[in-house]
Formats: C-alpha cells, structure tokens, sequence
C-alpha cells in the first residue's frame, strides 16, 4: 500500500472516531463486534466515569430533571453551588461526590422515602462543614445518612445524628 494510501486511511479512522462523539453515550458493537464508546451532548450516562469530562453539576442535575439539560439552566446553576458548598467539606472530587449523590438518591427512592440531590448535597455538605477543617468521606456519610433514613428519621433528624460531636451509629461499636 502505498503511503498517500495510509494516509487515506488513517485519516478516515480519525473521522469516523470524532464522528461517534456525536452518538448516544453507550456502548455498541460494530459490524466487527468491536466495543465503541459514543457520547453525546443530549444523552446521560448512567454514571460519571473517571475520565468523564461532563461537568458533574450539569449531570446531576440533568438526572434529577430526567433529560439533559442546559449549560445555563437555572437547575444546572443550582447544582453548581449544592456541589461547590459540600465539595469543600470532603475528600472526594465532584464526580464522585455526584455519583454518590445519585446513588443515595436511588436508593431513598427504592425505599421510597425520596430526597432531592440538591437537599442531599446541602444537607450532607452542612454537616462536614460544621467539622471545620477536618475533611469527611462523602461515600461514609451518605451511608450513615440512609443508615438514619431507614431507622425512620427524616432529613433534618438524620442530618442532626451525623452532625452529633460523636454521632450513634447502627452498628457501631
């Protein structure tokens, strides 16, 4: 094959990878059955991979509505500050603080007690500013947050539990 040969080639695989960044954000199996990630800017994914580059505000909040929303979106906005203010209280990076939010947020809706992401993040972010400058894990409270949920306590009860100077926790020895 000669080299303007290669070169076409190589050029119409560069096109075809840039055109699947307009695609749905899943994975599909071309006529190969090679795994092709796509991404688009109206479709969610399930969760915010490492490498994501999706602003986490806008996911989260694009979630919660149900259907990707606008940069400039008032509940984008919203989001923005809820995670900006907890995301000075933990170790945890904004994506992975959002993912947790949505999980929590499934799994208080399975239990059928829902709570919204932003009141979750508000909530949550509150108590680990009340610690000062010691930073909490975010994954943890969320967990002792729904451990709470689940005993029956309401958010502003469960809150008050975690923001307790020694908390009871289930379980705890």
């Amino acid at each position: 094959m000669s080299g303007a040969g290669r070169v076409r080639i190589a050029s119409c695989l560069v096109l075809l990878a840039l055109s699947a960044c307009d695609r749905g954000s899943d994975e599909r199996a071309d006529e190969a059955g090679a795994v092709v990630a796509t991404t688009a800017e109206g479709t969610l994914p399930a969760w915010l991979a490492p490498t994501d580059g999706t602003d986490p505000a806008r996911w989260l909040a694009g979630r919660e509505a149900g259907k990707a929303l606008p940069a400039d979106d008032p509940r984008v906005r919203a989001m923005a500050t809820a995670l900006a203010g907890a995301r000075d209280g933990f170790i945890e990076d904004p994506r992975m603080i959002a993912n947790r939010t949505v999980q929590l947020g499934q799994m208080l809706a399975e239990a059928g007690t829902g709570e919204g992401y932003g009141a979750i993040l508000d909530g949550l972010g509150g108590v680990a500013a009340g610690r000062g400058r010691r930073k909490s894990l975010y994954g943890e409270m969320c967990q002792h947050y729904y451990n709470a949920r689940m005993q029956g306590a309401d958010h502003a009860a469960a809150l008050a539990r975690l923001a307790a100077p020694h908390p009871v926790l289930e379980g705890a020895p």
